[in-house]
């Protein structure tokens, strides 16, 4: 009878970390959802969903490229933080780890820069 006991509490504590896991993950993809870069205000965030980028995908260029675009090929590893892009009032193509709207989608989809 005791055996059965702790079990009992054993699956009790285990649903208990488990209930507090998934707190702590939803608080997190709400915090990561809802970040601000720093630079980035909303400002950026309207001109990136404007302008687009371009980016260099598989030795072409594509774009413009709106975030949601941009974030698939994140997802899809097609757009790396070495991938090479640009968007109207940059000097140049620069790598896209060094854009601070696109380390986000990096960082949303847990993606080491």
């Amino acid at each position: 009878m005791e055996n059965d006991f702790n079990s009992i509490d054993r699956l009790v504590e285990f649903g208990m970390s488990i209930a507090v896991a998934q707190q702590m993950v939803n608080t997190m993809n709400y915090a990561m959802n809802n970040m601000a870069a720093p630079g980035v205000g909303t400002t950026a965030t309207t001109q990136l969903q404007q302008q687009g980028f371009y980016a260099a995908i598989d030795g072409e260029q594509a774009g413009p490229l709106s975030e949601q675009e941009l974030n698939i090929l994140v997802q899809n590893g097609k757009l790396t933080p070495d991938t090479l892009v640009w968007r109207r009032g940059m000097d140049g193509w620069t790598f896209a780890r060094k854009v601070s709207e696109i380390c986000k989608l990096f960082l949303l989809n847990n993606i080491s820069l």
